[in-house]
Formats: C-alpha cells, sequence, structure tokens
C-alpha cells in the first residue's frame, strides 16, 4: 500500500511541521483511493499518551470520516489474542524481590555497600535487568566481557551483578516481566505476521527507537506489505556524505541527534538519505532547518562549515522570528520568559516554555501568578507534593522520632490535618478551633523554647491559655489528642511491608480526623487523593514479596515510590499558555516556543556514573552508550528550535557559579559568528532582541519609588514609661545596647525562638550553671577522686535532665569531661577558703534617690575564714577583663552593694571582699577583682548617675551604643533596621508619645 518494490517502507516528517497534523494529511492522502472503512480499520501505534490525543484531535476537524484505531506502544498485546500469555508481575514486585536479594547479598558481604543502600542498589539493577531484555543482552555476555581487573573490583561486581543473572533463568511462567511478555508478544506476532500479514495499515508514529524491543517491532511493521513507520523530526537537508559520518559499520555518533533515525533505516537495510517524506502538503522553515542541520553536523566534519557556511543563502528568513535571551542570572531569565508568555497572551498566540528544568518551569509558573495566568504544565505536579502527598510523606518520616516543636507542627497545620466531620457538626467549626489553638500553641512553644513537647507541655499550655471552664476543657481535650499522636511515632518496631504500611495509615488517619470524629475521608479526596490511594494499594497488593524492613528502610522506599508518580493539577488553565517538557514538544505546536535553560548539564543533561560498567564494557555486551541520552535531546532540540517563532534562553550564571552554554546553542552562534557578514548580523539582531527583554525583565522588578535609608534610631519615650527596674545583667545592655531595653521593656517585644532553633549558647550556659549548682548543693568530706566521680554523675543527670537534644547532650557532656579534673580541682581550692551560703541567691535591692529598684540571682556566694564573702559568677564562654567590669561588666559589684545591705533571700549581710568571673571553658579562665568599700560605692554612684541620665526626656535609647564588637547580633537589629545605618552613624532622635 505505501510501497510498490516492497521494501521496508520508512517515512520522516520534516523537524518544524506539526506532527499529528502531518500525520493525518499523509494517511488521509494515500487513503483517498480505499474504501471509507480502511480508515476506520488502520491501527496507529503511538509511543504516548499525549500523542495519541493529539492524533485524535487532529482527526476530529470537523469532516465527516471514519476516525484510525489509536493504540499505545505500551499497551502492545493486551489483544484477546494474547490472554494466554501470564500478566506480567508489576515493576514494583520486581523491585521488591531485588531488594530482598540485595538485603540477602549484603547480610553475606557487609563490605560491599551500606545498609541504607538497598533500595538504591536493587533499582540500579532493575534498569540494568530491562536494559538488557531491550537490548537482547543475555547474562553470559555480562560474565565474558574481557576486563583487566588487577584490583578484584570486577570479580566482586559480577558476584554481585549475579543477583540479577537469576531472573534471567527463572521458568516459572507465572512470573514473567513486562520485558518478558512483550518478548513473547513480539516473538507471535512475528511468526504470524510472517505468515499472514494484516490487511489493513498499521502505523507506528513518534518513535525513534530508542528502546529494543520498541525497533524490533518498528521493524516487523516496516516491512509488512501494509506498515510503515513515520519518524519525528528527520533532517531531509542532511547530504549523504553525513549521513555515513552518523551512522556506518565503524562509526557511530550517538550525541548526534539524528543518530537512531540512521540506526533505523541501517536496520531495515535502507539508506537513511532515501527515507521518504510522509507528507508533502505540511510546511516547515526550509531556512531554519538547514542552518541548525549545518550547525549540528558531526564533530568529524565540521570544516564544512568553512565550506558551506558563507555561501549558505537564506540566513534572514532562517533568524528572521528566532531570538536569543542571554541573561545574567536565573531570575531574570524567569522573568524575561514569563515576560514573553505574557505578551504573548497580550497579542492572543499560543505560547509554550519547552525545558527539561523544572526549578525554571517552576519559577515562570509563579511569575505569572502576577498576572493572573496559570500555565498548561504536561508535567503534572509529583504526588509527593500535593496536600495528601505531602502528609503521609511527614508522617513516614517522622515515624520511630520524639517529636520537636516544628515537626509537631508541620502535622498540625497540614491542610488535610482536623478535617474529619462530627456528625452533626460543620466543618469549618472543628478546623477553625483547630487553626486557632495550633496558632496559640506555636507562639507558646516559641516564648518557653520548648525544644521537644511532652504531654506535660501540652497539657500545661490548655490549662493555662483556657479563659473559662468550657474553653478550658475543650482546649485539653484538644491538647490531649495532639499529645496522643505524638506519642503515637515514639514506636518504630521492625515488620513485613503490611505492618509499616498499616502503621501509616493508622496514623495518617488519625491526624486527618482530628479529635472528634472517625472521618478520614478527605484524605483520599480529590484527585490526588485517590492517585496516593493507588499507590498505596499497589503496595498491599505487592506486600508478600518485600520481606522484613526496619521503618528507615520502608521510608526510603515509600519516599521514592511517591516521588515518581504525578497528578494533573485539576485548578482551571490558561487555554494558550503551555509549559512542556521535551518529550511532549515532539507532538504539539504553538505559535511561540521558548527553549529555557540552555545551558550544559540542563539541557543537555550530564550523563550520570554507570555504578556497574565502563563504557567500553557497555560496547562490548551491546549496551546502550551513556551518551545515547545526549543524543535523543539533541534530536529533542532540532525539533523545537524549528518552530515558527523561537526564543532561545539561558542563564550566565546559576545559584553558585558561571555556566556554560548548551553545546548546541555554541555551535549554533558560533557558525552564524563565522560564516559571513549576513550571519553576523542576523546573530547580533537574534541577541539584540533578547537584549530587549532582559532589559523589561530589569524593570519588571524595579520598584516604583526607593524609600530612603533608615537611620539610626535613638527613641525618645516619656520618662513615666521608662524601667524602673532592671536585673543586674540587664545594666550591662542598658549601658551597651539601649535600643534592646526600649524594645523588651518598654514595648515589650520579646524575641520568638524558631521552631526548628539548635542549642546555643544560652542552653548551655544554662546547663552547666544547672551543673554547677546540683553539684555545690551536695558537698562533703571526699578526695578528689569521689569528688569528680560525683562531678560527672551529677553532669549527666543534669544534662539528661536539662537538655533535650541527644547529640548536644554528648557533645556538651564531652566538653565537661575534658574540663572536669581541673575544675573539681580548683573547686576544692575554693571550698578550703570559704564555704557557700548562698547558690543561685535571689536578691532585691531599692534606689530612692532615684525611685529604681534592681534583682538579681548570684550564682554562688561564699564566706571566707576571715568572715567577709566573696560573690561568684559562672561564665560558660570566656569572663570579661579587668578593665571590661569597670566600665560595663558591673554585675559583680552591684551583687556586691546588695549583699552589704542584706538584700538577698537567706543569706547573711556582710562586706564582700572580693568577686570573681569563672570560666566554664577549656582553659578554666578567671578574673579575681578584689574589692573595697570604696570600689562598692563607686560603682553604685554610677548606676545612679545612669539611671538619673535616662530620666532626662532628652536621653534617647540608642542602638549598639557601645558593641562589644561590630560583628555582635543583638535581638532586635531587624526593628532598629541596622544594615541600613551603621555603627559610625549619628543616632537620630525621636521623640515618642
Amino acid at each position: 500500500m505505501f510501497t510498490d518494490d516492497g521494501s521496508p517502507t520508512l517515512f520522516g516528517v520534516p523537524c518544524g511541521a506539526h506532527y499529528p497534523t502531518a500525520i493525518k494529511n499523509g494517511l488521509l492522502s494515500r487513503l483517498k483511493d480505499t474504501p471509507p472503512d480502511m480508515l476506520a480499520r488502520t491501527e496507529i501505534f503511538v509511543n504516548t499518551s499525549r500523542m495519541k490525543k493529539e492524533i485524535q484531535e487532529a482527526f476530529e476537524d470537523g469532516s465527516t470520516r471514519f476516525l484510525p484505531k489509536l493504540r499505545l506502544l505500551s499497551h502492545l498485546g493486551m489483544d484477546h489474542e494474547f490472554m494466554d500469555l501470564p500478566v506480567p508481575i508489576s515493576g514494583l514486585r520486581r523491585r521488591l524481590e531485588l531488594a530482598q536479594l540485595v538485603s540477602h547479598f549484603l547480610n553475606q558481604e557487609p563490605q560491599f555497600a551500606t545498609r541504607s543502600s538497598v533500595f538504591d542498589l536493587s533499582d540500579s539493577l532493575a534498569l540494568l535487568f530491562s536494559e538488557m531484555h531491550d537490548e537482547g543482552v543475555k547474562p553470559e555476555d555480562i560474565q565474558n566481557l574481557k576486563v583487566p581487573d588487577a584490583s578484584g573490583h570486577w570479580q566482586k561486581s559480577l558476584q554481585f551483578l549475579s543477583i540479577l543473572f537469576g531472573l534471567f533463568t527463572n521458568d516459572d511462567t507465572a512470573e514473567l516481566s513486562g520485558e518478558d511478555r512483550l518478548r513473547l508478544v513480539i516473538e507471535r506476532l512475528e511468526k504470524t505476521w510472517t505468515i499472514t500479514p494484516p490487511d489493513h495499515p498499521i502505523l507506528i508514529v513518534g518513535s525513534t527507537g530508542s528502546r529494543g524491543m520498541t525497533a524490533r517491532f518498528m521493524s516487523l511493521v516496516a516491512q509488512l506489505p501494509n506498515g510503515a513507520v513515520i519518524l519525528p523530526g528527520v533532517d531531509f537537508d542532511m547530504p549523504s556524505e553525513v549521513w555515513s559520518q552518523i551512522y556506518s559499520e565503524d562509526r557511530v555518533a550517538v550525541e548526534h541527534p539524528q543518530e537512531r533515525m540512521a540506526r533505523m533505516a541501517h536496520r531495515l537495510g535502507l539508506r537513511p538519505d532515501r527515507i521518504q517524506r510522509w507528507d508533502l502538503v505540511t510546511q516547515e522553515n526550509q531556512s531554519r532547518n538547514r542552518l541548525v542541520s549545518l550547525a549540528l553536523r558531526p564533530a568529524p566534519i565540521t570544516d564544512q562549515w568553512m565550506k558551506e557556511g558563507p555561501t549558505f543563502q537564506g540566513i534572514e528568513e532562517a533568524t528572521g522570528r528566532l531570538s536569543l535571551i542571554e541573561a545574567p542570572d536565573m531570575r531574570l531569565e524567569s522573568n524575561a520568559i514569563a515576560l514573553v508568555l505574557r505578551r504573548a497572551v497580550h497579542d492572543g498566540k499560543t505560547a509554550a516554555l519547552v525545558t527539561p528544568d523544572r526549578d525554571l518551569a517552576r519559577r515562570v509558573t509563579a511569575l505569572l501568578g502576577r498576572w493572573n495566568i496559570v500555565p498548561d504544565d504536561s508535567a503534572g505536579i509529583p504526588l509527593n507534593q500535593t496536600p495528601p502527598g505531602r502528609l503521609l510523606r511527614h508522617v513516614v518520616g517522622l515515624v520511630g522520632r520524639v517529636l520537636s516543636s516544628e515537626d509537631l507542627l508541620v502535622l498540625l497545620k497540614h491542610p488535610l490535618c482536623a478535617r474529619g466531620i462530627q456528625e452533626g457538626a460543620r466543618e469549618d467549626d472543628a478546623r477553625g478551633f483547630h487553626l486557632l489553638w495550633t496558632r496559640e500553641l506555636e507562639v507558646h512553644l516559641r516564648q518557653k523554647s520548648v525544644a521537644f513537647p511532652s504531654r506535660e507541655d501540652l497539657l500545661h499550655w490548655a490549662i493555662k491559655s483556657g479563659e473559662d471552664k468550657d474553653d478550658k476543657d475543650a482546649r485539653l481535650a484538644w491538647a490531649g489528642w495532639v499529645a496522643d499522636q505524638s506519642e503515637y511515632f515514639h514506636e518504630a518496631p521492625n515488620g513485613s511491608l503490611g505492618v509499616h504500611l498499616d502503621r501509616l495509615l493508622a496514623l495518617s488517619s488519625r491526624l486527618v480526623m482530628g479529635p472528634r470524629s472517625s472521618d478520614d475521608r478527605e484524605l483520599w479526596a480529590q484527585h490526588a487523593g485517590r492517585e496516593a490511594k493507588r499507590v498505596v494499594e499497589g503496595l498491599y497488593r505487592e506486600a508478600d514479596h518485600a520481606g522484613a524492613m526496619t521503618s528507615m528502610e520502608f521510608g526510603d522506599l515509600f519516599r521514592a515510590i511517591l516521588g515518581r508518580e504525578t497528578v494533573r493539577d485539576p485548578s482551571p488553565k490558561h487555554p494558550k499558555v503551555m509549559i512542556w517538557g521535551t518529550l511532549e514538544a515532539r507532538a504539539l505546536g504553538a505559535d511561540l516556543v521558548i527553549l529555557g535553560g540552555l545551558n550544559e548539564s540542563i539541557w543537555p543533561q550530564s550523563v550520570g556514573q554507570d555504578p556497574w560498567f565502563s563504557r567500553d564494557m557497555r560496547r562490548q555486551a551491546g549496551l546502550l552508550s551513556p551518551e545515547q541520552s545526549i543524543g535523543l535531546s539533541a534530536h529533542d532540540f532540532q525539533q523545537a528550535v524549528a518552530a515558527p517563532e523561537v526564543i532561545l534562553t539561558r542563564a550566565k550564571r546559576d545559584a553558585e557559579a558561571e555556566t556554560v552554554a548548551s553545546r548546541w546553542l555554541i555551535r549554533l552562534t558560533n557558525l552564524m559568528a563565522g560564516m559571513s557578514d549576513a550571519g553576523r548580523k542576523a546573530l547580533q539582531e537574534m541577541r539584540d532582541r533578547g537584549s530587549d527583554w532582559i532589559a523589561l525583565a530589569e524593570l519588571l522588578d524595579k520598584p516604583e519609588f526607593t524609600l530612603p535609608s533608615a537611620k539610626r534610631p535613638s527613641p525618645r519615650p516619656p520618662v513615666a514609661a521608662r524601667p524602673r527596674q532592671l536585673s543586674v545583667t540587664r545594666i550591662e545592655t542598658l549601658i551597651r545596647d539601649p535600643y534592646d531595653i526600649y524594645a523588651s521593656r518598654i514595648l515589650r517585644l520579646n524575641k520568638l525562638d524558631p521552631l526548628s532553633r539548635e542549642p546555643d549558647v544560652r542552653e548551655r550556659g544554662t546547663a552547666l550553671h544547672a551543673i554547677m549548682e546540683s553539684y555545690l548543693s551536695q558537698i562533703g568530706e571526699e578526695s578528689h577522686e569521689e569528688a569528680l566521680a560525683r562531678f560527672l554523675t551529677v553532669a549527666e543527670e543534669v544534662l539528661e535532665r536539662e537538655v533535650s537534644w541527644p547529640s548536644a547532650r554528648r557533645v556538651w557532656l564531652g566538653r565537661v569531661r575534658r574540663i572536669a579534673d581541673g575544675l573539681v580541682a580548683r573547686e576544692r581550692e575554693r571550698l578550703a577558703k570559704g564555704t557557700p551560703v548562698g547558690i543561685e541567691a535571689k536578691g532585691a535591692m531599692h534606689l530612692p534617690e532615684v525611685d529604681f529598684s534592681l534583682t538579681c540571682k548570684a550564682d554562688r556566694i561564699d564566706r571566707k575564714e576571715d568572715d567577709t564573702f566573696v560573690i561568684y559568677d559562672y561564665k560558660s564562654g570566656s569572663p570579661p577583663t579587668e578593665k571590661q567590669t569597670k566600665i560595663f561588666n558591673i554585675q559583680l559589684h552591684l551583687e556586691a552593694a546588695m549583699m552589704e545591705e542584706g538584700k538577698f533571700e537567706n543569706v547573711p549581710m556582710g562586706r564582700v571582699s572580693e568577686v570573681a568571673y569563672l570560666g566554664l571553658n577549656n582553659t578554666l579562665s578567671e578574673t579575681v577583682l578584689p574589692l573595697e568599700p570604696a570600689d562598692i560605692d563607686e560603682i553604685k554612684e554610677k548606676l545612679v548617675q545612669l539611671i538619673r541620665s535616662y530620666d532626662n526626656r532628652e536621653l534617647g535609647y540608642s542602638a549598639r551604643r557601645m558593641m562589644k564588637t561590630v560583628r555582635f547580633e543583638t535581638d532586635f537589629e531587624h526593628l532598629s533596621r541596622y544594615g541600613e545605618w551603621s555603627d559610625a552613624d549619628t543616632p537620630v532622635p525621636e521623640d515618642l508619645e
């Protein structure tokens, strides 16, 4: 039907032609003299669902005609004639079985890999299994490889690969893999169609035969009397001598975009330059195709540029609707693309962004939101990013852990949490209270710096926050439910896949139901929920093939499976703005096509490292070259760049470093720059058009007006609003950074700790003070060794009680152990000189001359043998110098003044002869200051003067007045707008009412 000489029928559609339309036109022209029902009997095998949909829409153009049968290549063998073949086992079952075999191997050979790599290794084996079937590679082909392996590494790898080889010799027909079944289907078709060829047309469209079994089926169809293979994106402008450089007996240019076309022609015994055009009606930009074809010539013959470049005709036609955007960074690239798409909408054009870079696609989607444009993204949404997917992912990642505040709030804030509806109640009621109490609980946990909230913490919040009995009871019930959910996560026993799934669903369902409902339907609602349920049901079906696993292994497995699934976003999309992957671009067409992310490692993507074979080993075995993916990407580029209007974009710099332009873009620009004056002019015009978009993109983020930088603040509130009481430790803050006192005591602002905060100096200091307090409270007659042992015991107990972070406990305990011997020795020396009379002693003193009160908590007060006292202050870091204690660190001097006036609780009044700052650091450094009565009076008078100066309305609370270091950070720098001003700026007073 398609040829007169009986030779294999191989056709092609040129780059730039709308492929589905070309398929329709070519088929209708060839069937115009046949009965009308011949079209209905025609079978068309396509490579993707998208291609199937587009071809169907091309035929549904309003004309009265039958429609052909459209079938997916992946559904080959679904007809009733193949019902006797067993249903193939799922890819998931194969992966689970391989994981068990890998786990067993690692138990015997633990040095080969870590246990955490079980599923990664099983995935690698599954991919190799599929590739070996596709390419017809037998286990003996691998075992007979000639590998110089002095280290024995290959023998170890071969021992591991024997896990896979055993699957090839499995004679159990009930355990057919998908690859095995497809092979049996094709073998049966080869036998049947050789004897009795189909009497109706059979076409294969959209595929290039990149997979071995697909190529085998394409060869079969091409040799049928009524069969034909129509290749997409064939370069009909390439000379015959160039085709021989791409694929021949002694040379294969796998990175060339036409390598797969040449391979298919060679497989059928045809010359690639004899591939026929399928449709003579559909038009393409022939000048553009010739230019790109020349630019992508194989490397050994790029010298042809010198010959053909200067004589190239039609450069203006080729590049007149071709632009090049070379953005300085990724942000401007995204902005420029968004603007191009916005302009296309304004002009009524269909426009598509084609890119393999999902980050770029997400950035552009977000930017289009400012104009309420939602693009139709063919990639959909990863299932693990949908509400049910995120909840399941969060839950599986937290099993077996004590939940931190951040972990708990991530669950409570999830949009599906507490969605269950109690009978007779409205959803808004329960959900509203849940959100309200979650917000209040978050503030409480931040204010109290609760790292790992316990049941007691949650119930304490409920009791303290309740306004009346009913409110308190409701909060207590909710807090109890939260505590229950938190505690359910603690256990993580090993078990079968089914056991882990049961636990995952139980935890997730409880969260969705909420405290007063048994309805978890919201977890499985909407399209994303149904897809998540399908994934879970699939895991249940194959659970018996998984074996026992830990909760961590289950988490790795579940997250990996969830991450591979995608769902279509059901929200309305703009009908003329699309985002396509490179595969979808083959089937679709648009007035304007943007090829985004044209940088190396993005388009094309970097070739990954094969964990098992070198390039030479793959060649010997008959496996595919790693560079084949580059050739396929090059073919996608060659097709996409042939669209009617094209904009090429790249970012010159990514988040880390300068980028390298895509090899195809480099070839195109180098060719144009060297071909002729016309070529250089055309290239400059392409860049000029791109520069216009960059200029607009820069304006997009430029503010309409610029706010002046803030001045260094020095607020002057009314005297009546100024604090009349401070602790002795805050006096240093008043001296160094008065603005801190203004914000915390006058504005009453408190810094909220981050939920995921790490243990810092504050926690460490608190823990060390608690250790010293507990140690000193149990003083008795003991040797140095006994005291040291008791000190270390106390340290372990206190750190276990006071520090919630296990890693911090271990680190801090190690530091304490390093200084323990020296610290205990010095403490024994201090105890020999005096007896502690106050540990964490509270004190308060009023200064009537300025109506101001001081409060404090002294770390330690000792009575010496001469009945004078010494006051100690423990520092987790380095103690202040003697000079600093005279100006800033006057804490102990003020405590001495309080001591001499008898202002400490349960501590007798007496003269203080000495104060000392004791460092609990590696050097155990100390700052000891003898005191005379005049010293105390002087410091007290300085304090009175300081307070009196702030009773003057003219003195403001200046920010960062006398900081210890320029880099020293404070809690209120963001409030004072530090950074817009510097420490060298003069404070600007501002009167406040």
